[in-house]
């Protein structure tokens, strides 16, 4: 009775380790290959290589990514670690830095007196 006992517990411990690590990591690894496989240009990403640039060009399973302003690379798409998000401090940023822009301007422009 005891041997039974041991079976049980022992599938029951192996049932929940895959329900609670193995299966949600098989869904992570499925998700990010559909991602990476539906990277298209303008797209950010992350390199095996840890480095971060854009894709601008893409054909099947060749890439090419602008990491720096002017610089490329041609990578396939297996050096893809992470296809991240749009970055929206980066977007508020630039929306920032327009409207500052536009003040200056308004700033540099002659006044006109009357008199």
């Amino acid at each position: 009775m005891g041997g039974a006992y041991f079976v049980i517990v022992l599938a029951l411990v192996l049932g929940v380790m895959y329900v609670m690590m193995i299966r949600p990591q098989r869904k992570y690894q499925q998700q990010l290959r559909t991602q990476v496989a539906s990277a298209d240009v303008g797209d950010d990403i992350l390199t095996n290589g840890g480095i971060y640039g854009t894709i601008v060009a893409a054909e099947g399973d060749d890439i090419e990514g602008e990491i720096a302003k002017g610089l490329t690379v041609h990578m396939t798409r297996q050096g893809i670690t992470a296809v991240l998000p749009p970055d929206r401090e980066a977007h508020e940023e630039d929306e920032e830095h327009a409207e500052h822009d536009d003040e200056e301007q308004d700033l540099r422009e002659p006044i006109a007196h009357e008199g």
